[in-house]
């Protein structure tokens, strides 16, 4: 991979979704890096800052909503733009997220993969 080649966390539970964006992004030369659970995502952000996170929030037994007041700890993490991308849509959790930082909040079934891929190229 180049030096220029973008970073993306997908941090959702659904591993065939993750192949799917996995494989649509490393076309567009896009490093992804997956985690199947909050508890893995935090800990894969102490070790490595992606460019993107994208967020699902109904993730085992921490929610995305529990990600994102749990990365407040995280240095540098506000300089990383977080996208959630879920199937759920409520109103609370969406004014919560916004309050939490995250940039956008997509409903996974509104987008094709060819969609999202453009949408999250606006946060680079």
């Amino acid at each position: 991979m180049s030096r220029d080649t973008k970073k993306i966390l997908i941090v959702e539970d659904e591993e065939f979704l993750i192949e799917m964006y996995k494989t649509k992004f490393e076309l567009e030369n896009l490093q992804i890096i997956s985690a199947f659970s909050s508890e893995q995502a935090i800990n894969i952000l102490k070790k490595d800052m992606p460019d993107l996170i994208l967020l699902d929030i109904l993730l085992p037994r921490k929610s995305g909503i529990t990600f994102l007041e749990e990365t407040k700890q995280i240095r540098n993490i506000s300089k990383v733009p977080i996208i959630i991308f879920s199937n759920y849509d409520d109103p609370a959790t969406r004014d919560k997220a916004k309050q939490l930082g995250v940039k956008d909040y997509l409903i996974k079934t509104e987008f094709t993969p060819n969609q999202l891929l453009i949408k999250i190229k606006k946060y680079f």
